[in-house]
């Protein structure tokens, strides 16, 4: 499926749901992509029939992350999402919380890692109001992005 603008990924999940599909939907930085991110999405297609994938733009990376992220840009970042066989669409969005596209996509499932607490879930009051439900997926050990900058720094040290 092709990376969506926020008006055509609606009008997929509501294809969907017509169809009697349930929608998934995560959303993420997914900047230097790993195995983490890979089980993390894999977990969150088991949830449902199809997975919609929201990407920070590069801009929302910075508002969140600070100067120096995102490591790749937007594009590349969705692009790599997109390729993967458990990510059924990919959509981009500059706000500094996905909240406008979770009220535009209605998903029927929400997921967020489990390092995130159920009140601090941006979009779960939406998703419930509308009967759908919230999954906190375990977070794999050992995965980070910034653990990944800091195996970078280190080794440049030691060159």
């Amino acid at each position: 499926m092709p990376i969506l603008s926020l008006d055509d990924a609606a009008e997929y999940a509501a294809r969907l749901r017509a169809g009697g599909k349930v929608v998934v939907f995560t959303n993420g930085v997914f900047d230097l992509l790993h195995p983490g991110h890979v089980r993390y999405l894999q977990a969150s297609r088991r949830e449902g029939d199809a997975l919609i994938v929201a990407v920070n733009s590069d801009r929302s990376v910075r508002a969140n992350k600070g100067p120096g992220r995102p490591i790749n840009p937007e594009a590349e970042r969705a692009e790599v999402l997109a390729s993967l066989a458990c990510v059924d669409a990919v959509v981009v969005f500059d706000e500094d919380t996905p909240a406008r596209v979770v009220g535009r996509l209605r998903p029927d499932v929400l997921v967020k890692g489990a390092d995130w607490a159920p009140g601090e879930i941006v979009g779960r009051d939406t998703v419930e109001a509308h009967g759908g439900r919230v999954v906190r997926v375990p977070v794999e050990a050992g995965y980070s992005t910034s653990l990944l900058l800091e195996r970078i720094k280190a080794s440049k040290r030691r060159a």
